[in-house]
């Protein structure tokens, strides 16, 4: 399930009315609470602070003096079908002046969340397996070519007599390190770890 990778903040003008959207990634709700109560205090002369959620099992709206409906679930509604998770979504109005009508709030709040979320970075948790490999210094220079052409992570360097590398990779590399080394360098399997990956649009 995707997560944004860090906060955004987007802004909007309908009709005079201002709407500025917070998405902002949280992992439970006393933090997304304490992050509600800071936006609050910085808007405080805002006219509504309309909210969702969704973090684990916890799924909410609040149309915070909208009328029912309008507000916090429309915001929920974009949050759900694009599958994001672990966030709290905020669109603080400043009332313009012109009512916007039932259909118009609910246009002007999820439009809102879906333009920050437009903006946003999105991550993804995915497997990756860990990979030990010990060579002689003489084929550092290829195998660091590899590794960086193949954008793979080294997790650790260790420089001895030989030189041991731990690296991490989404797919079994094994014979790629071999063909590399005419067979002379063996991956030997470490681990397998949930990594987050930013996911390319």
């Amino acid at each position: 399930m995707p997560r944004i990778k860090e906060d955004v903040i987007h802004s909007i003008e309908i009709k005079k009315s201002r709407f500025i959207t917070y998405l902002h990634r949280s992992d439970n709700e006393e933090e997304a609470k304490d992050f509600l109560r800071y936006i609050k205090k910085t808007h405080a002369d805002a006219t509504h602070h309309c909210t969702c959620m969704i973090i684990g099992s916890i799924v909410r709206s609040n149309d915070d003096g909208e009328p029912s409906g309008t507000a916090g679930h429309p915001m929920l509604n974009v949050l759900q079908k694009n599958g994001i998770e672990d966030i709290l979504a905020v669109v603080v109005r400043y009332f313009g002046g012109t009512k916007l009508g039932t259909g118009g709030l609910v246009k002007a709040y999820s439009d809102s969340v879906k333009l920050a979320l437009e903006q946003a970075t999105l991550t993804s948790v995915v497997p990756f397996f860990e990979y030990k490999i010990t060579f002689d210094y003489e084929w550092i220079g290829k195998i660091d070519a590899y590794f960086h052409k193949q954008k793979l992570e080294i997790s650790k360097k260790e420089y001895d007599q030989k030189v041991t590398y731990f690296y991490l990779c989404e797919q079994d590399n094994q014979k790629d390190i071999q063909e590399l080394t005419n067979g002379k360098v063996q991956c030997e399997f470490v681990q397998e770890v949930q990594k987050e990956k930013i996911i390319e649009s």
